[in-house]
């Protein structure tokens, strides 16, 4: 069974584990919401081309509040206040912090 993983906060470091997590550990590690206040798009934008790492060769879309990897919808929020944030609802085992 794969442990659910929440990222707080999609900038460098939070992509970095995103990434990780689907090219490396994909049968272990499943990623179930991302927080970042930026807009969707644009998140979708930097996850596919990196200027350091190379473009992330996986199907990226965003669909109303979910950011759509390869066919698995993940919870996109916009939370300022980390105590809103409802991991429970994903059913998120672990919170990557990486708000910087």
């Amino acid at each position: 069974m794969a442990i659910k993983v929440g990222i707080n906060g999609f900038g460098r470091i939070g992509r970095m584990v995103f990434r990780a997590a689907v090219e490396n550990f994909a049968k272990d590690i499943e990623i179930v919401g991302i927080n970042d206040l930026l807009d969707p798009e644009y998140l979708a934008y930097m996850l596919k081309y990196d200027s350091v790492h190379g473009r992330f060769n996986h199907e990226i879309k965003v669909e109303g509040s979910n950011l759509v990897v390869d066919g698995h919808a993940i919870r996109l929020t916009a939370e300022k206040d980390p105590t809103q944030l409802k991991w429970n609802e994903v059913g998120a085992d672990v919170v990557v912090e990486s708000t910087g």
